[in-house]
C-alpha cells in the first residue's frame, strides 16, 4: 500500500478541488457564447398540438427568466409529425399566436429539410417565420448543438 506524506495529501487534494471547479467551469463556459448568451435547444417533433403550444409557451418564458432576448440564444429545431401542426392553412390559433411571441423575440425556428419533403410542405406551405435547418437532417442538426454546448429541452 502507498504511504503519501500528510503535506503532500493536503497538497494534492488542493490541486485535485482547485482542477475539478476549473473543469466545471470549462464546462459552464460551453453552454454561453463568446457574449455570454445561454445557449438552449428546444425540439419539438411530435404532433400534439397542446405540446407545441406548450414549448412556445416555454421559449418565450425562458427568454423573459434569463432577462430578455439579449440573455439568451435559443435554437428550435422542429421535424416529423410536427411539421404538420405549423401548416398555415391549419395551424392552430394559439399555436400560431405563441408562435409569433417567440419570432417577435429574436427566436428564428428551424424546420428540418427532410421532413418538409417526406411532408410535401415546403417552407412557403408552413407559418411564416421558419427557416431550413442547418443540416437536411434534424436530428443530426439536433446532435451538432449538443455538441456546441447547447442545453437540450424538449416539452
Amino acid at each position: 500500500m502507498l504511504r503519501l506524506n500528510p503535506v503532500f495529501r493536503i497538497l494534492l487534494a488542493g490541486i485535485l478541488l482547485v482542477a475539478g471547479a476549473v473543469s466545471a467551469q470549462a464546462g459552464a463556459d460551453n453552454h454561453r457564447t463568446p457574449d455570454g448568451k445561454l445557449k438552449v435547444l428546444y425540439h419539438i417533433d411530435g404532433s400534439d398540438v397542446g405540446t407545441a403550444k406548450y414549448a412556445m409557451a416555454l421559449i418565450s418564458k425562458h427568454i423573459e427568466a434569463e432577462g430578455g432576448p439579449d440573455k439568451i440564444d435559443i435554437k428550435v429545431v422542429v421535424h416529423g409529425p410536427a411539421l404538420l401542426l405549423f401548416d398555415k392553412e391549419t395551424i392552430d390559433p394559439a399555436l400560431k399566436s405563441k408562435l409569433k411571441i417567440v419570432l417577435d423575440k429574436g427566436v428564428k425556428p428551424e424546420m428540418c429539410q427532410v421532413s418538409m419533403k417526406i411532408f410535401k410542405r415546403p417552407l412557403d406551405q408552413l407559418t411564416p417565420g421558419f427557416q431550413p435547418t442547418a443540416h437536411p437532417v434534424a436530428v443530426k442538426r439536433i446532435a451538432d448543438l449538443q455538441e456546441q454546448g447547447y442545453l437540450y429541452i424538449k416539452p
